[in-house]
């Protein structure tokens, strides 16, 4: 039976439950054990898909095609494990299950309730991970405890551990310990608070992980363990670090992994943890000898939540190359062609980001104008591309006004339109190009060659495309369609064979990026851009 950990906040939002819990997953996934992870969260949307990002900042893709909490990032990167539509939970889809069962008379005439019906549901959504190959379970209920919204969560946790038993369930719960004062006093009481609130809904955690600073004393765990009724080891100190990376390291000295494999009773399981690969990516990226400064052309620049994915998959590409990304952030408003020699000519690489609404475009469009005749590397991501085939096709094709549908339904050169599959769709939630989808690569390409491969396969969100009845005209200009869909309708990916690199990609391959495996294109977007600075 595989074993479940729930990891539970308390205090403040935005602790850190999800690095937390990533960070316990990988320990464990070092020590061999098959390590799968899930968020439940409490919002009321099925899914993020349709969330202002200043709401919920990036919204995270699955090879499956769920539109997810940007949490699911970190646990991919963490344990390099693809995740699935199954690893996404939202208040939203249990009731539409509830109530679509309902309908359906599933309940046979019995009044539908909190409990046991939408309890039952969270349970079953959680057991659907435990499959036979998996030993580890690792789930992260949102939110903080004394959140009204997860209160359904907590009472179907509660009753989970009596049903599968007590030894297959460990509860981890993340507190704060603010440094309050002149001299900086930790404090307590925040903590002692939380554990009340939580016991007062059933569950008394296994494990508390402070978040703090600097290191808990001994004076002071002693002090949590008391008070909160846990064991002294079981209190983990996970003191602030400087990169993310080290997380693992910091809970692996605290003893969080040994603790919670000795309490869970996990057998035929080594107690050193081959870390070894870890250690050197935290080394490699705590020690670099210089930095290259990228600029990213975006709508929501004072919200790096909003390109997390981008701006992780940009540091494994710097990590790569043993070089820092100094980052600048751009508002794509702000942006024209006559300002784009002061804004963006000290870059070393520019990249331009997905998303939706024509706030920014003409900025992103003349970004990329900008990079090709300034020979300023450049990669662009979904909307990304769009804007490049826009550039290119008014400015070097000669086709003048040419625009996306999406932001000017009467442009007489529509160089981006709407996906065929697209039309007549009226939802907006779950119904875009979502998932991994198969591209062919023309060989000798840039592309081609940052792969390695012809074949390739990545993610997708997007509705609109490139418009292939323009293909001629923008290839006979010069331009180079890099890859396309295996039955040559849709064109993936553009770039110009004469530049360093102006490369882009209707996929978002940021997704599929790990820390010790950058992916191919920022690979080697990092590298022309170091090689210009």
């Amino acid at each position: 039976m595989a074993k479940h950990i729930f990891v539970t906040g308390g205090v403040a939002s935005s602790l850190g439950k999800g690095l937390t819990a990533s960070s316990l997953g990988r320990l464990l996934k070092a020590r061999g054990l098959r390590v799968v992870m899930q968020k439940l969260d409490p919002y009321i949307n099925v899914d993020p898909g349709t969330m202002n990002p200043f709401e919920h900042g990036e919204v995270f893709v699955t090879e499956d095609g769920s539109e997810t909490d940007l949490d699911l990032g970190h646990y991919e990167r963490f344990i390099d494990v693809n995740l699935k539509k199954n690893s996404s939970i939202t208040t939203g889809s249990i009731y539409s299950s509830v109530i679509a069962r309902e309908r359906r008379g599933d309940y046979l005439g019995k009044t539908v309730q909190v409990i046991p019906h939408v309890t039952d549901e969270i349970k079953s959504r959680v057991l659907t991970l435990a499959t036979d190959d998996v030993d580890i379970v690792i789930t992260e209920v949102g939110g903080t405890v004394g959140d009204i919204e997860i209160l359904p969560f907590l009472e179907a946790i509660r009753q989970f551990r009596k049903e599968v038993g007590r030894d297959n369930v460990c509860y981890v719960h993340l507190t704060l310990v603010p440094s309050i004062g002149p001299n900086g006093e930790q404090k307590t009481k925040p903590t002692q608070h939380s554990v009340t609130e939580l016991r007062s809904r059933g569950i008394q955690p296994d494990v508390i992980v402070c978040r703090t600073t600097d290191d808990l004393s001994d004076a002071l765990k002693s002090k949590i363990s008391m008070l909160c009724d846990v064991p002294k080891d079981a209190v983990i100190s996970a003191a602030d670090v400087p990169n993310i990376y080290e997380l693992p390291i910091s809970l692996h000295k605290e003893g969080l992994d040994n603790y919670i494999i000795n309490l869970l009773r996990i057998e035929n399981v080594g107690f050193e943890v081959n870390l070894g690969s870890w250690l050197d990516l935290v080394a490699k990226s705590s020690h670099l000898s210089s930095s290259v400064k990228i600029g990213i052309i975006g709508k929501y620049i004072n919200l790096t939540d909003a390109y997390l994915s981008v701006v992780e998959a940009l540091r494994h590409g710097g990590i790569f190359h043993g070089v820092a990304i100094d980052l600048e952030w751009i508002h794509a408003e702000e942006v024209t062609p006559m300002l784009a020699e002061s804004m963006l000519g000290h870059l070393s690489g520019i990249v331009i980001p997905g998303g939706f609404g024509e706030r920014g475009v003409e900025g992103k469009i003349a970004a990329a104008g900008f990079a090709r005749e300034a020979n300023i590397p450049c990669l662009g991501l979904c909307l990304g591309l769009q804007t490049m085939v826009i550039d290119y096709a008014r400015n070097v094709a000669g086709l003048d006004r040419a625009h996306s549908r999406e932001f000017k339904s009467d442009t007489p050169h529509p160089v981006i339109d709407l996906m065929e599959e697209q039309r007549g769709i009226t939802n907006l939630g779950g119904t875009m190009r979502l998932g991994a989808y198969v591209a062919r690569l023309t060989p000798g390409t840039k592309v081609a060659s940052a792969y390695g491969e012809t074949i390739v396969s990545e993610r997708h969100r997007h509705r609109f495309e490139f418009n292939s009845r323009y293909r001629k005209r923008l290839e006979e200009a010069g331009l180079v369609c890099s890859g396309e869909s295996p039955d040559g309708s849709l064109v993936e990916f553009i770039e110009l064979p004469n530049h360093p690199f102006w490369i882009g990609t209707q996929a978002h391959p940021e997704f599929k990026s790990r820390p010790d495996r950058p992916h191919p294109l920022f690979r080697e977007f990092v590298n022309a851009a170091v090689q210009i600075r």
